[in-house]
């Protein structure tokens, strides 16, 4: 991309790189704001709503309606809706180059004071001094640098050096290749890249805890300790942006370190979990002898669990021929069925 700029001398307005780079103000939002703020003084101090201005843009309905409502929630305008004495509502509105919280707007309107011209620290202006470069006269010398100085070490250390045999010199690196690529740098801690992060988003919380990348990695180790011992991420945030001064922040940098290193908490104690109770071991059952079953069939022997006398296929089939066994009918059911048998 090719840029070719000149600077205006006259019939200019200043723009703030705040207002030109906003992300979040469309096109009609920025030139409405420096619209209003290049209007000269008799026209900036009349009674003239915004839509009027916005109108001589050709913004008219929903876009100026859109426009207005982005320099409202950027802080960039803000309007009071108050009833008069003859029970007229008058809405007032205040629009300014840089974002202003309610209270801060709110003392603006109070002491009127919408002037961005601030008076000298020390002083008034001074006058410039108008004259050519100081004459000098050419003595035609030539200025020559100034002679190396003078050893002064004793003839004996001269002769001691000479006699010395001359060092070796260190063997030159080797260059690296103009088409290689320059060694990695070492990747940071992930407890500095996460506190970065957090330094980074704390604008979001606060306008006032803007930081630079620079300004971030100053502080970053500070916070990282934070991290190191225990602290989340979320819980850093918060103990940075609770209970803000009222007046506001003046330097970011200077609060923030200052809250990192008086309010480090104390390093959690790392409480190591007393392994449970081994459970003694059951001592085994003693094992005992054989034994000879005394049931039918051949001879056979069986190990006993408690004290058992047959083993156990002599016990389950004593106990299955138990369940089959008949008992002998009685006399008056054998009657019933034969007189049944007869009737049939």
């Amino acid at each position: 991309m090719l840029r070719h700029a000149i600077a205006p001398v006259r019939r200019y307005t200043k723009a703030s790189h705040d207002v030109v780079r906003h992300s979040r103000l469309n096109s009609d939002a920025k030139v409405l704001l420096l619209y209003v703020q290049g209007l000269p003084e008799s026209e900036a101090t009349a009674p003239k709503p915004l839509s009027e201005h916005a109108a001589k843009l050709g913004l008219k309905g929903r876009a100026y309606q859109k426009a207005k409502q982005l320099l409202a929630d950027c802080g960039y305008l803000h309007e009071w809706r108050e009833q008069g004495a003859r029970g007229r509502w008058v809405t007032e509105q205040l629009l300014t180059n840089v974002t202003l919280t309610r209270d801060e707007a709110s003392r603006v309107r109070e002491h009127d004071d919408l002037s961005s011209e601030r008076p000298p620290t020390v002083g008034g202006p001074g006058e410039r001094t108008v004259g050519d470069s100081p004459q000098t006269e050419d003595l035609g010398e030539k200025n020559l640098p100034h002679p190396p100085p003078q050893d002064r070490r004793a003839p004996d250390a001269d002769q001691a050096a000479v006699a010395e045999e001359p060092e070796s010199e260190p063997e030159p690196e080797p260059e690296a290749e103009p088409g290689s690529a320059p060694a990695p740098a070492p990747a940071p801690a992930p407890e500095l890249a996460e506190a970065e992060g957090v330094l980074l988003s704390l604008r979001h919380a606060h306008r006032d805890l803007l930081l630079g990348v620079r300004e971030a990695r100053l502080l970053a180790d500070a916070a990282a300790e934070w991290l190191r011992r225990g602290v989340s991420a979320p819980e850093l945030r918060r103990a940075l942006t609770a209970g803000l001064p009222a007046d506001g922040v003046r330097s970011a940098v200077g609060f923030l370190r200052h809250r990192l290193i008086q309010k480090l908490p104390a390093a959690r104690r790392q409480v190591t979990p007393t392994p449970p109770p081994e459970w003694a071991a059951a001592p085994a059952p003693a094992r005992r002898g054989l034994v000879t079953c005394p049931g039918p069939g051949n001879e056979h022997v069986f190990r006993p669990r408690n004290d058992e006398t047959h083993c156990l296929r002599c016990r389950t089939a004593a106990a299955f021929e138990a369940t089959l066994q008949l008992q002998p009918l009685s006399e008056q059911w054998r009657a019933r069925v034969q007189e049944c048998a007869a009737g049939a």
